[in-house]
């Protein structure tokens, strides 16, 4: 358009006759440089407000969500281990097998190391014997078995297992006569039971093994604490008493054995006691002053009861092997032993004292122990040790 042309007027001019001037605008100020936004796309739709003529609404502020605690770690539950199972309880012919083990290991291996793949003459013979011999079967025992496994086997071969059968044949015919139970007699009260022996024996843990048979036995029972010299042996046998509910006469360490045996026959006659267990000290057979004190016990104990002691049970350890003989010897002449008790059958590989012990001297064997515990002492079973040293199984 050329300067000349009138300016076209605008709709307000015409409309009121003059146009305003516009006011002066402020200058702007100067916008810090920001990040352009994206243009958006051609054809992108626009938003309902802005079709609508609104501003868009201002985005509201929401508040953080508040942090979520984690879990609480949760501790496995603490379970407490289960009781083991009680073990089953050991028949006898278990515990008995297992307490002669050495002395069957030592005889079964000999036989069969001798027997295998060998005929039989005298040289073998000869073997078999030291082999019995060093079991403590004893001479006469030895003998016997080599007798028997030689009657018609020269020069063949003889299996190991019948040589093992043999043995227990033999074994058991030598010990059938003094395998004996302890009979108490009800009429006799008190029945008094002298237990003798040497030091270490066992007399004092058997005096409480056998109290606490008789109480289960639905006996009374009294124990007298003879062996004086000993103060342990004193509080053993006061503790077993507690065990078994069996009265326990006790003095002083040093106090009188005879004297103490007399007060306790006299309380158990006074009482109606059913038993009478009477300790002694331990002292070896070849002890004058000693067997002379023993004794001495039985005479006083006389003096209330011609006929006491009832029994007296000579306690011996089958670890001693041969030394056992002179034991028995000794304490027969002294105190009258009546029967035997043999201790500690599971500690030794000369079991076979007992064997030789029944064919000298014929004493009932009474009972026999193979372990600490009470279920350890048993009436003695001929077959029974004889099947078990000879490593056989369990007798029919």
């Amino acid at each position: 358009m050329s300067e000349s042309e009138p300016k076209k007027r605008g709709f307000f001019s015409r409309l009121f006759g003059s146009e305003p001037e516009p006011a002066p605008l402020p200058p702007a100020p100067s916008p810090e440089p920001a990040a352009t936004p994206p243009e958006p796309a051609e054809d992108a739709p626009l938003a309902p407000e802005l079709l609508a003529g609104e501003a868009a609404p201002l985005p509201i502020a929401m508040p953080e969500p508040a942090p979520v605690a984690a879990p609480p770690v949760m501790e496995p539950p603490v379970v407490a281990a289960p009781a083991p199972a009680p073990e089953p309880k050991r028949s006898w012919w278990r515990r008995l097998t297992e307490g002669l083990s050495r002395t069957s290991s030592a005889l079964t291996t000999g036989i069969t190391d001798l027997f295998t793949k060998r005929k039989l003459d005298a040289g073998t013979l000869e073997d078999l014997e030291d082999i019995l011999i060093q079991a403590d079967l004893g001479l006469a025992t030895a003998a016997r078995v080599a007798k028997a496994v030689g009657e018609g086997r020269y020069d063949k071969q003889i299996e190991p297992a019948e040589v093992k059968a043999i043995l227990a044949r033999e074994v058991e015919s030598i010990l059938t006569p003094v395998a004996l139970p302890l009979a108490i007699d009800g009429a006799k009260k008190p029945f008094v039971i002298l237990m003798v022996g040497v030091n270490g024996s066992g007399k004092t843990t058997t005096i409480g093994k056998l109290a606490a048979k008789f109480r289960a036995e639905g006996k009374s029972v009294m124990l007298a604490a003879g062996d004086t010299f000993r103060a342990a042996a004193i509080e053993q046998l006061k503790v077993w008493g507690a065990r078994t509910g069996a009265e326990v006469v006790s003095g002083n360490q040093g106090a009188d054995a005879a004297g103490l045996a007399f007060e306790a026959l006299q309380k158990a006659k006074a009482a109606g006691t059913d038993v009478l267990l009477v300790d002694t000290a331990g002292r070896l057979q070849n002890k004058t002053g000693l067997m002379d004190e023993l004794a001495k016990v039985v005479r006083v104990i006389r003096k209330l009861d011609p006929e006491a002691p009832h029994a007296a049970l000579l306690v011996l350890d089958a670890t001693v092997g041969q030394n056992a003989v002179s034991q028995v010897e000794a304490f027969q002449d002294t105190a009258g032993v009546t029967g035997l008790v043999m201790t500690k059958l599971d500690g030794t590989a000369r079991g076979g004292i007992l064997v030789a012990l029944a064919a000298k001297f014929g004493l009932p064997v009474h009972f026999i122990g193979v372990g600490e515990s009470v279920e350890d002492l048993e009436s003695f079973s001929a077959r029974d040790f004889a099947q078990a040293v000879a490593g056989l199984g369990e007798a029919a």
